[in-house]
Order: C-alpha cells, then sequence, then structure tokens
C-alpha cells in the first residue's frame, strides 16, 4: 500500500544512523591515537579502534575535513612489503594550534602548538616577571595573540603552566614562592579574562609546570608507553613531581598531589620556606647544585642555565664534579623513597636533574637502587626528558583535550 512505510527503508535509516553515532563516538579516540603517534596508518586506526575499515576510513576523512589530520591516499610501500599500502595518517601541518604559555621565576613565554605536540611558533621570551599576575598574564596573553595575529591560525584554546601548586576547582596558585605573587592568587580566572578580553577562541585552563611537562612528556616524549610514570625535574628555582597513573595524570583530590619538593633527603642541610630542613627543593635545584659547587649565580644568565653550562662545560674542573655527585646522591635518596611508596614502572628527569643524569647516569641508579625496598624497584628505568619546552607543550594539552574528547563539539 501507498501510505505504508517500507520497513527495509526504516531499518536501513536507523542502520545508518547507528554507524554515524559510532563514527563520531570514535573521532575523539582516533584523534587522540594520531595526536601521540600511536595510529600512524589507517590499518593500524582500524586495529587500535575496534571498527571496520569503511568505519576508519570514514572518521580519518572527518577528522580531515575539520582540519586537524593529514590523510595520504598514495603512500609508497616499504620495500619488501607485500600486499596494499594502508593510507599513512598525520596531523595537518596548517590545522589549528592551541596558545600556551609558561610563567617561571626568570621570565615567561608564549608559543602556539599544532597537534602532535608539534611548537609552530614562539614569541621572545620576557626575563622580568611582574609582582602583579594580572599584568603578566595580560602580557603573556598579549605575546600569543600577536602570534595568532601574525601566523593566522585559529586557536582552539590556552593553557597556563605555573611554578606553584594549583588548587582546583578554583585555579588558585596556592605557592608561588619564587615568583612575588600573592599565595592563592586566582590565576585561571586572570588568565581566561585576559584570553576573552584578547578576542581568542576556546576555553583557557591552568595547571602546575611539572604536572605538564609529564603530561607532555607522556604523550610525546620520553614517557610515552609507560602506564606508571614519575616525573621529577627541577625549574628556574625549587624541584616539583608529577605522576600519570594508568595513563593519566593523577593530581589528588584538589590538585595537590606530588609535592615532591619537601621530600626531606637531608636532615642537616638548608632550611626549607615549608619550615623543615634539607628538602629536594633546597638541596637538589640550580641554587644548591652553584653553591656547592662554589659558583654565584650571576644576572646575565639563570641559575639553571649557569647550572647546565657548567655540567656540560666544565665536569672535569673537580669542584663541579663533586657538586654534581652530591647533588644525584640525594636526589637518589629522593627517588628511592618515591619508588618505595608509588612502584612506577618509569621515571624521566628533566631540568637541572636530566643534565645530572646524563653527567653519571650509574650514579643515581646505584642509589636509587641501594634504597629501594625491593629488588625490582631498583631496576625502574630512569630516563631523561626528551621534549624542549615540554611544559609550554603540557599546557598546550590541556587547551587541546576538549577538541580530543568530542572534535566536533570543540569546533563546531
Amino acid at each position: 500500500m501507498s501510505g505504508m512505510a517500507d520497513p527495509r527503508r526504516a531499518g536501513e535509516e536507523t542502520t545508518h544512523k547507528a554507524r554515524l553515532e559510532r563514527g563520531r563516538s570514535a573521532l575523539g579516540p582516533a584523534l587522540e591515537l594520531v595526536h601521540t603517534g600511536r595510529a600512524p596508518t589507517r590499518a593500524v586506526l582500524t586495529a587500535e579502534l575496534g571498527v571496520t575499515r569503511a568505519t576508519a576510513g570514514a572518521v580519518a576523512a572527518e577528522l580531515e575535513a575539520l582540519g586537524l589530520i593529514r590523510v595520504d591516499a598514495r603512500p609508497g610501500a616499504a620495500a619488501g612489503s607485500q600486499g596494499r599500502p594502508s593510507h599513512r595518517l598525520a596531523v595537518a601541518d596548517d590545522g589549528p594550534v592551541a596558545l600556551a604559555a609558561q610563567i617561571h621565576t626568570d621570565g615567561f613565554r608564549a608559543a602556539l602548538v599544532g597537534l602532535g605536540g608539534r611548537i609552530v611558533a614562539t614569541a621572545p621570551g620576557c626575563e622580568v616577571v611582574d609582582a602583579d599576575p594580572a599584568k603578566v598574564l595580560g602580557s603573556v596573553v598579549e605575546a600569543g595573540a600577536d602570534l595568532l595575529r601574525r601566523t593566522g591560525r585559529r586557536c582552539v584554546g590556552a593553557g597556563l603552566a605555573v611554578p606553584s601548586a594549583v588548587a582546583e576547582p578554583q585555579g588558585l596558585a596556592l605557592n608561588p614562592l619564587h615568583l612575588a605573587w600573592p599565595a592563592g592568587a586566582p590565576v585561571r580566572e586572570i588568565f581566561a579574562e585576559r584570553v576573552r578580553a584578547a578576542g581568542l577562541d576556546g576555553p583557557a585552563f591552568a595547571a602546575n609546570d611539572v604536572n605538564l611537562a609529564a603530561l607532555a612528556e607522556h604523550r610525546h616524549g620520553a614517557g610515552r608507553g609507560a602506564r606508571d610514570l614519575l616525573c621529577v625535574a627541577t625549574g628556574h628555582r625549587g624541584v616539583g613531581g608529577a605522576l600519570v597513573l594508568d595513563g593519566r595524570l593523577h593530581s589528588g583530590s584538589s590538585g595537590l598531589a606530588l609535592e615532591v619538593g619537601h621530600l626531606t633527603v637531608n636532615p642537616a642541610g638548608r632550611p626549607c620556606h615549608c619550615g623543615s630542613r634539607g628538602c629536594l627543593d633546597v638541596e637538589t635545584d640550580p641554587l644548591a647544585f652553584l653553591t656547592a659547587a662554589g659558583r654565584e649565580p650571576g644576572p646575565e644568565v639563570s641559575p639553571l642555565q649557569h647550572s647546565v653550562d657548567l655540567v656540560r662545560d666544565h665536569y672535569a674542573d673537580p669542584a663541579v664534579r663533586a657538586a654534581t655527585e652530591a647533588l644525584l646522591d640525594r636526589l637518589g635518596l629522593g627517588l628511592a623513597g618515591l619508588v618505595n611508596i608509588l612502584n612506577p614502572d618509569r621515571i624521566i628527569l628533566g631540568g637541572l636533574h636530566r643534565t645530572l643524569l646524563d653527567a653519571d647516569p650509574e650514579r643515581l641508579r646505584a642509589v636509587v637502587a641501594d634504597r629501594c625496598l625491593w629488588g625490582q624497584s631498583g631496576g625502574v628505568p630512569i630516563l631523561p626528558c626528551t621534549l624542549d619546552h615540554n611544559s609550554l607543550v603540557g599546557a598546550a594539552e590541556l587547551a587541546w583535550q576538549p577538541v580530543l574528547d568530542d572534535p566536533l563539539a570543540a569546533l563546531g
């Protein structure tokens, strides 16, 4: 009868809608696989998503239409390979970017970061940090906005890395001790206001710089593939730590987990601003190294860069070697305690600690192994961070996360 619906056609429409819904739900996971380099081809994407080749192809095509990835439909087959080569997938070279900003004790920097953790452009760094966080954040956002104007890129959002624990959910910098900022400064709110005032698209985020370094290294650097990753790093001042558990950044109930800088490694050591003595924060940071090496920090270069240059260029100097060994021993004690508590499957070191590890890796590993409570923990790989500006890359990861969660919703 002409007035009756065709049940076969209705069934086909239902099946088509179901496929579309499955395809949309796969967009985020697919983008994350390409973003982190785990799906270099469409065949790998198909296997990782557990979908049909047709669905994987449709998902890749949708991500390409959004300007996020590039699909190479005519890849060259590898020598000696058999069968039809799979389409290659890569992040789009000219796609959207996130505005990333980092504040540290000796200045700030802004950059544009694309998918894959690739830094597209950077603004000249500033070497002075004002005591007013609103003034500093306004300047760094304006530097980022200028980069966006000059490159013509679309902005998906903005992320900020700060050298302080950042309390959730308010986004307060609780202890910016090496900045002249007030404790509890609402850095996320101020940053978001400056981003909106600059007319930039997308949400704004803020987090601790070492947490963001760990996030970036886990997705794109030395921590890729680790399930439980411990990151310990020196900034220009002090020591920070971060933990990735089961592939996710662990920040605790209110964003304050892993304040490793206040582990005591030398009970008779220097007084720490936390009220204790001999903490990692004051025993293994660049100022501690310069003091141990008998050097005075100068105004022409940051304590971090000064320390790194000494280890790399003057390691034969007995004072520099002795300072390196002393800091490695103190750092090893701290890492051993963390290993006994956390049992990570990988440790990565950043800042000055990365340079110290490069100078004498076996000494540090021996100290950690000797102080661990069971043999297996002593064998945890200890590796240097591999990303330049990993806190900046991690700040961009915050802004990219809504896009990774739902590309269609984030990009409209």
